[in-house]
């Protein structure tokens, strides 16, 4: 027995059972680093949605449309937790998602980024589970983002000490 709690998947195996395989750990693009790490606190950099297949570049939603933007979200969130695994090993030392900053590439009259950072969120419930993954937000519209992208993602992580 496990003293009552219930057997919880890890999240290195989730990723697995999904299908999913994490990006390449994307190089800075500026005078910055990807993560730094304070305390039990993983400080998340803004990350970009890079996929060799897709491109989600464009204002949400005149140019990319709300589900591609939600894609551009989970995807960009994909690439935080490669800086994730790769500042810890795995991501099985994450013990909670504290809180995810997204910004959105909004045409002046769209309001539902909330919506399209769900994308993200949804991914990071699925990963870690719910007492683990679900976290505080903040979900804002941006008239430009970097490389003209749909969505940027940041995070705050509380890791194992």
């Amino acid at each position: 027995m496990d003293g009552g709690r219930r057997n919880v998947m890890s999240a290195e195996a989730k990723l697995v059972e999904m299908g999913l395989k994490l990006p390449e750990v994307p190089v800075a693009l500026g005078s910055y680093v990807n993560v730094v790490r304070s305390g039990n606190l993983l400080h998340l950099s803004g990350g970009l949605p890079f996929d060799p297949e897709r491109r989600f570049n464009g204002k949400v939603p005149s140019e990319v449309s709300i589900d591609q933007a939600q894609a551009a979200a989970r995807q960009a969130m994909l690439g935080r937790l490669a800086v994730i695994r790769d500042e810890l090993g795995s991501l099985d030392k994450v013990t909670r998602i504290v809180s995810v900053q997204g910004y959105v590439n909004s045409d002046p009259d769209f309001g539902d980024q909330p919506v399209v950072l769900n994308g993200a969120s949804d991914l990071l419930i699925e990963v870690f589970g719910e007492e683990i993954g679900r976290h505080s937000r903040v979900a804002i519209g941006a008239a430009s983002l970097p490389l003209h992208v749909s969505v940027e993602v940041a995070l705050v992580v509380e890791v194992a000490e």
